[in-house]
């Protein structure tokens, strides 16, 4: 499958309010519109999490990040331009998202990602898509295509056919950043 096919299946898929099965810039992850509260409740029963516990976007840019966030710290852009490994920036009152994927203290947690299949996939959506590790929740993060359980593999409704032999994603670094300027590291 060449990555153009893989993005019109991925996309069909989502349109339709199904999840996926797809790798991104650190591990292979499970996602869907981010904007489909139906469709991010799918993720939430398969992985057995709690909805209580938020998961994170992927976008693919400046134009993305203003529609979810009103205001964006400028440290936010300078973090993003220097980081040299994938960084989560969790950031305050997001919009234009489904309510289920926001935490309870009105955050959400964003990463720009250039990978070219998330990229393409989200150019194609025009939305944020979905993004959560592809275990059953408290189960350890899968470090390869070949260690992603049965029950997500068969729980999904598309599993992108790309990358499979990639070995050794690490999750992003997390930063929290609110709109008053505080920092926390919440995972380096």
């Amino acid at each position: 499958m060449d990555l153009n096919a893989e993005v019109h299946q991925a996309f069909e898929v989502i349109k339709n309010g199904g999840i996926i099965l797809y790798p991104t810039d650190t591990v292979w992850g499970i996602g869907c519109d981010a904007t489909n509260a139906d469709a991010v409740a799918k993720i939430y029963k398969l992985k057995q999490r709690e909805e209580t516990k938020s998961m994170i976007c992927l976008m693919n840019g400046e134009r993305m990040m203003y529609n979810v966030f009103k205001e964006i710290p400028e440290v936010a852009w300078q973090i993003i331009d220097l980081s040299e490994k994938p960084t989560t920036l969790i950031l305050d009152n997001p919009r234009n998202v489904a309510a289920n994927i926001i935490a309870s203290d009105q955050t959400l947690g964003v990463r720009l990602v250039k990978e070219p299949f998330c990229y393409k996939l989200m150019e194609r959506m025009k939305k944020p898509l979905v993004s959560t590790s592809a275990n059953i929740s408290g189960e350890p993060t899968p470090n390869s295509f070949k260690e992603i359980s049965p029950e997500i593999l068969s729980g999904v409704d598309y599993v992108v056919n790309l990358h499979r032999e990639k070995v050794g994603g690490k999750p992003s670094t997390i930063i929290k950043l609110t709109n008053d300027s505080q920092v926390t590291i919440i995972r380096k």
